[in-house]
């Protein structure tokens, strides 16, 4: 088992200022066992019967704990009427401390008549972050993060394990996508979730994947948001200011985890060339955990001069991230094209070498060089 104590921090801090935590992640990334490891809490399989008729009269079942108590839901969305559930638990009974969970964001089916806003704190679960890795530096402990990906169960396991990747995609499907988006069309979005995966970290072409889907760009559309409601992909919003020589419109797209995305690129080691790509969405998750998504975004100019990630901190201050697995490998000259239409901000490596920040000159440029367990 892999110890997550910086979860139940932010699920502890999260009853600070809500009653209701509402805690989703993908399938198998950890959520039953996070909310296992809260001490005396009523756990409730929202999956089994049982649990069902306990909860059909909230005011009974709620009524019947002890005041200031832990009560998990665990899979929540499987339940009749979840929304109703949460919004009694979070109006009469506000001295329990609720955590629910579920695969998507909570407005993902129809079920959840009420997004419950105000009356809930959201944590979004990533597969196991490589800040909590228990191998935090070199090579082979990365490459292994890197390869397996961060669901425990393939993170944990000897040998890289290709049948739980198929696995998991067919019961991600059934489980997940069937059940909350009612998506019929099998083949077609498993071909474009496959599509995803193996062109993670580049930039969207609605067209080209209607056309290697024989999907209509709509469907692709509609397909692409079920996914992102599911934390299986997210959309990454290029930054600029109207110019005419930066992109503006084309989001880079990342799946949720490295494992499958060198699982659908038919890697079966890590080769150097590799793990840049790999490692940009370990930063990535870093970045997504500190910032709110939409501060953070990518930069391109219609030369090709890109900035990995750019963080809005302010109206005028904008941090530049550049993912490098050594950092003496830098080119500054993409970062000084940003800074000419940018000037305000800090400029980051983040590098896996970097056992402690330091700091470091190139040109005009300071860039702080740190891993994700030191970013701001």
């Amino acid at each position: 088992m892999i110890q997550r104590p910086l979860w139940l921090s932010l699920v502890k801090h999260a009853w600070s200022r809500r009653s209701v935590v509402w805690l989703s992640g993908v399938r198998r990334v950890g959520k039953t066992t996070l909310a296992r490891m809260l001490p005396d809490a009523v756990y409730m399989n929202c999956d089994l019967p049982s649990a069902a008729r306990a909860l059909e009269d909230p005011e009974l079942f709620f009524g019947g704990q002890r005041p200031g108590g832990i009560v998990v839901l665990d899979e929540v969305h499987q339940l009749r009427d979840p929304s109703r559930l949460l919004k009694i638990a979070a109006d009469e009974f506000p001295r329990l401390k609720i955590l629910a969970t579920g695969s998507s964001t909570l407005a993902a089916t129809g079920k959840f008549h009420d997004s419950l806003a105000g009356r809930k704190a959201a944590i979004h679960l990533y597969p196991v972050l490589w800040e909590e890795c228990p191998e935090p530096f070199g090579v082979p402990g990365l490459d292994r993060r890197l390869l397996h990906g961060g669901l425990p169960d393939a993170l944990l396991s000897e040998e890289r394990p290709e049948a739980f990747f198929a696995e998991w995609i067919d019961s991600f499907y059934a489980r997940d996508i069937l059940e909350l988006f009612s998506i019929r069309n099998r083949h077609g979005f498993l071909l474009l979730l496959r599509l995803l995966l193996r062109w993670s970290g580049g930039q969207v072409d609605y067209t080209r994947l209607s056309r290697l889907t024989e999907l209509s760009r709509p469907t692709v559309k509609s397909y692409l948001e079920a996914l992102q409601i599911a934390h299986a992909v997210h959309l990454l919003r290029p930054f600029h200011s109207g110019g005419l020589r930066e992109i503006v419109s084309r989001p880079r797209c990342y799946a949720f985890d490295t494992g499958f995305v060198a699982f659908e690129r038919g890697w079966n080691r890590i080769r150097e060339d590799d793990r840049g790509v790999l490692w940009e969405h370990l930063v990535f998750d870093a970045l997504r955990l500190r910032h709110i998504d939409d501060r953070i975004f990518y930069w391109r100019d219609k030369s090709g001069r890109e900035i990995d990630f750019v963080v809005r901190r302010g109206r005028d201050r904008v941090d530049v991230f550049e993912c490098k697995i050594n950092p003496d490998r830098l080119d500054p000259s993409r970062v000084n094209a940003f800074r000419s239409r940018y000037p305000e901000g800090d400029n980051y490596v983040v590098s896996p070498r970097a056992k402690q920040p330091y700091r470091m000159r190139r040109g005009e440029r300071v860039f702080t060089v740190c891993t994700t367990r030191d970013l701001p």
